[in-house]
């Protein structure tokens, strides 16, 4: 009878551990799976008129962790959310007087959130969604195709996964917690593009930190660069700047730098500590594209400088490479093109489309850029990026497509879990975002440079 006993109290022991565990998994987020059980009749399957007349609830999972379920639809569609709790902090002003207050919310697309979407013509559910992120942008949800469901993984709107089978009835998801997604897609979504670890970005965050602080002393100066000594002298022809050139101001005041100088500046900084002086000009300009004379582009290169931007980042990114291994490499030896294509395609305005994401010679679209971060930011920590930007010159006939634009890109993830990405380009700082709205019908070329904390960017001037 004792032994009984013993294994009956062992086994609600061992049952209250589960739940638990159900309710807090390894990524911390809140936990809805329990509550989703007793959801299915009620909402998940219930018509649409049924839906309309449950309120909202309020329910906490097994660990106190308060979740909110709720119907909202639209036009086309009805959407059932499973909620967490979130509580944040906002300052008040009031008759000169200010103080904090604590604001309670549900947001559908929050760490935690779960939402079931149903089509209102025919009520059948279309996909369920997880969240499990600060950035809601990057989600997993799984829809129903025939007896099974197929998992999606999108990144910013891009898919890094579609229509990957997963072998599971689609109401499998509704009830399954987040770890459970995690175990059953293991093998069939790329996770590693977006889990994460918050340790990974000191390096890339503190150049980030010491450029800022130098911002304002730099100038922007078109054609402007320092040499391998230090003087400030034409890219195009490495002549010493004339004092009249760059308005009269005194060098020592501040520092003088063109699109391209301003990243080779930045590769600088990296070297110099390292090499104990300064990138060379004339390997920097080397033809890293091979142009048929009598086709198109060759004819037009007679009379345009096409890839300069592009020779330039190749260079560039495969210099600091060949001060970090102490052994010379050219461009395509370094491997310091990005080249990957995590993304089977693109969501848009019209729906899905499907994407080429890497062209030769060419880069990427802007619109997967800031996909592309992410995922690079998640699989190379601690790296940046050089890009050159391809646009396209309408005022001559036919159209002229050329790189004379060079940026500079430091993702990371910060202690949150969000992603962030500090955009340098002609000696200022941008939003990612705003480097998007610049520049949206172009594409731009990557190359990657590792971070180092050893970034001491500056120049005796002379």
């Amino acid at each position: 009878m004792l032994k009984k006993t013993f294994f009956s109290i062992l086994f609600l022991f061992a049952a209250g551990l589960a739940r638990l565990f159900a309710a807090y998994n390894s990524l911390g987020i809140p936990d809805s799976s329990e509550i989703r059980k007793n959801l299915v009749e009620s909402w998940f399957e219930a018509p649409l008129d049924v839906v309309r007349l449950n309120k909202a609830e309020f329910v906490t999972n097994n660990i106190g962790q308060e979740f909110q379920i709720r119907m909202e639809e639209d036009d086309s569609f009805f959407y059932i959310f499973v909620s967490p709790k979130t509580t944040i902090c906002i300052k008040v002003v009031s008759d000169s007087q200010s103080y904090v207050e604590q604001k309670v919310y549900h947001p559908g697309d929050g760490a935690g959130s779960f939402v079931l979407i149903r089509d209102k013509k025919n009520e059948k559910p279309l996909s369920a969604r997880y969240y499990f992120l600060k950035d809601s942008d990057v989600y997993v949800q799984f829809t129903p195709y025939g007896k099974s469901a197929l998992a999606d993984l999108v990144i910013f709107g891009n898919y890094a996964s579609r229509g990957a089978p997963t072998g599971l009835p689609f109401d499998f998801f509704y009830s399954s917690s987040f770890d459970d997604v995690m175990k059953v897609t293991q093998s069939k979504l790329p996770w590693n593009y977006v889990l994460t670890s918050k340790n990974e970005y000191h390096a890339v965050r503190q150049m980030c930190a010491v450029i800022e602080e130098a911002l304002p002393q730099i100038k922007y100066a078109d054609d402007a660069m320092y040499d391998g000594e230090g003087h400030l002298v034409h890219v195009a022809t490495g002549k010493t700047f004339a004092f009249d050139e760059i308005g009269g101001t005194s060098v020592g005041q501040s520092i003088f730098l063109s699109s391209a100088g301003f990243l080779k500046w930045i590769c600088d900084g990296l070297v110099e500590p390292i090499a104990g002086g300064l990138l060379k000009r004339d390997p920097l300009l080397k033809e890293t594209v091979n142009i048929k004379d009598n086709g198109h582009q060759g004819v037009l290169s007679q009379h345009y400088n096409l890839y300069f931007g592009l020779n330039w980042i190749r260079n560039l990114a495969s210099a600091v490479i060949s001060v970090y291994a102490n052994k010379d490499y050219m461009f395509n030896q370094s491997g310091v093109d990005v080249t990957i294509n995590p993304f089977a395609s693109s969501i848009n305005d019209k729906g899905v489309a499907t994407s080429v994401t890497f062209i030769e010679n060419t880069g990427y679209r802007i619109q997967v850029i800031k996909s592309l971060l992410y995922v690079l930011a998640a699989t190379e920590p601690d790296t940046f990026y050089l890009g050159a930007i391809r646009e396209t010159d309408t005022s001559v006939s036919p159209e002229v497509r050329v790189f004379n634009q060079n940026v500079a890109f430091f993702p990371y993830f910060m202690d949150d879990g969000t992603f962030a990405c500090t955009v340098f380009m002609n000696g200022k700082k941008l939003s990612l975002d705003d480097f998007m709205r610049l520049y949206k019908s172009d594409f731009v070329y990557l190359t990657k440079v590792k971070a180092n904390e050893q970034f001491f960017p500056n120049y005796e001037k002379k």
